[in-house]
């Protein structure tokens, strides 16, 4: 990372101007995650919602905490921005799945430039009608869990239709104006904006995690008195807090190798000649990632296990005892376990963590599958002339890439599994709500490398003035040099630059 080079395109006007748009249109998504939705008191409400979340039942929800996280909070003020960018990012996925299935929308992806931009729109036309079903969807699922704690009634009662279009049209407009923000963002080129926009809403989660975990160590009361001097804390708490640093520390580093890992085959392209040309004869590498779904395998597995759970809600108020009695087992048997639930022994507390594991190991060999097609780059390598070492092109290549591919995500779903239940085995020795885990620290890592990339990428174009002096080309003197070419390079020494 060329830090230099970074700190001199500051002085640049245009990269002042990029990072200052870009920073005020975070705060503005900040600022709109605190607008209430228009449905009774913004006060009544906020406390129902404190309540829900501070309640065991809201601690047990990790689809409502996840979706707290990843919205900034706007879940737990029940802001318009409550759906977020959840029917973007849920249309991206369809699209990349239709690309799939549907042999046209492939032929328009492999289009070049044009085709993207038509898939593009049609992911934005996508996310209109899955913004209003998710926020119908979230709405729903707010209410039964909140009827489900003592003390918090239906909090949409005595809602007129006109209210509930007003609300859904806020949560939509919402939405849509995120996505909005996103794409503008990704425009100024200092990094991707839908996942600029997730990042700062998990690092706003941080300063009351982080207050909840350490209010969990030792009760408030406690002191601590060093060298005569009276402290806040207890002595418990301060090493408590030492040794789940280091457990952060030794986290994100393990996070971030396991992101930057990757499986490197060397690629080979035979020389051939066209006319006075010679073309290949090169040799590149062929980088495989070691997590190549990224989170979208846990975001797939949370969203499958809410549903048992929101199932079991419903049947609860059915008449029938025999429903009732199901939706009690599905309740009990997929809420998120706690330490008082693993100290009271049995097979239910580990069911969650099991039925999530595999959920989010399936989903990562499902995922990769589908984004990283062997047989198109076998295709593709053997009309450049390319070839792996040792390796015969064409379905030779294939099963290559299949084999490597399915070993190196075999060891990536493992350890993708082990960061989604991070969480959950922390409450084990702590008896705290931990929203923030492995996979908020995998988004965390994953975002902020690839926007120092893309900044230290603008940053070296705005430093690179090589070709910014007017008189860097002179007229030729000669006939002969005429010929050639009507201008020519001059030769102008400048002063060393160290940019790497």
């Amino acid at each position: 990372m060329s830090w230099k080079s970074i700190w001199n395109s500051l002085k640049n006007a245009d990269m002042r101007k990029r990072i200052l748009a870009v920073l005020g249109m975070l705060l503005a998504f900040r600022i709109l995650t605190h607008i209430p939705v228009p449905l009774s008191n913004p006060e009544t409400l906020k406390q129902l919602l404190t309540n829900l979340f501070n309640s065991a039942a809201g601690q047990n929800s990790q689809f409502l905490n996840f979706m707290n996280v990843i919205s900034g909070g706007a879940l737990a003020n029940f802001s318009i921005m409550l759906a977020g960018l959840g029917p973007y990012i849920n249309a991206s996925i369809i699209m990349q799945l239709l690309t799939k299935a549907i042999p046209k929308l492939e032929a328009m992806q492999k289009d070049g430039e044009s085709g993207q931009k038509r898939i593009n729109q049609y992911t934005r036309i996508l996310t209109f009608p899955l913004s209003i079903v998710q926020s119908i969807g979230e709405i729903y699922l707010i209410r039964q869990s909140a009827q489900s704690i003592g003390g918090i009634g239906d909090i949409t009662a005595n809602t007129s239709i006109l209210r509930w279009v007003v609300m859904i049209a806020a949560l939509s407009g919402g939405s849509m104006l995120l996505m909005w923000l996103g794409e503008l963002i990704t425009e100024k080129g200092i990094g991707n904006g839908i996942s600029l926009i997730i990042t700062v809403g998990i690092v706003s989660r941080l300063p009351s995690t982080i207050s909840s975990v350490f209010k969990a160590l030792a009760p408030a009361a406690a002191h601590w008195k060093l060298a005569g001097i009276k402290l806040p804390f207890s002595e418990r708490q301060f090493w408590y807090a030492v040794i789940i640093a280091l457990v952060v520390i030794l986290v994100t580093w393990a996070v971030v190798k396991l992101n930057e890992a990757s499986r490197r085959l060397t690629i080979h392209y035979a020389k051939r000649v066209q006319g006075n040309r010679t073309y290949g004869g090169v040799t590149t590498v062929l980088p495989i990632k070691l997590i190549t779904a990224g989170v979208i395998p846990i975001i797939f597995a949370v969203a499958f296990l809410s549903v048992p759970s929101f199932v079991g809600q419903l049947l609860n108020g059915a008449s029938s005892h025999y429903l009732q009695h199901i939706g009690t087992f599905l309740t009990s048997w997929f809420q998120q376990p706690t330490k008082a639930s693993f100290a009271a022994g049995g097979w239910q507390p580990y069911l969650y963590p099991v039925v999530y594991f595999l959920l989010v190991f399936i989903f990562t060999f499902f995922y990769t599958s589908v984004t990283f097609n062997a047989k198109d780059i076998a295709e593709n390598l053997q009309k450049q002339g390319g070839f792996l070492e040792g390796v015969r092109s064409g379905t030779q290549t294939e099963k290559y890439l299949s084999k490597i591919v399915n070993r190196v995500t075999l060891f990536g779903a493992i350890s993708l599994g082990l960061l989604a239940l991070l969480p959950i085995i922390g409450q084990i020795f702590i008896n705290a709500n931990i929203s923030i885990g492995g996979t908020s620290i995998l988004i965390l890592v994953s975002v902020s490398l690839e926007t120092l990339r893309a900044i230290e990428s603008r940053a070296l174009m705005v430093t690179y003035d090589q070709y910014s002096e007017s008189d860097f080309f002179y007229e030729p003197q000669n006939s002969g040099e005429a010929a050639l070419g009507a201008r020519r390079l001059k030769y102008r020494p400048r002063r060393r630059r160290n940019i790497k």
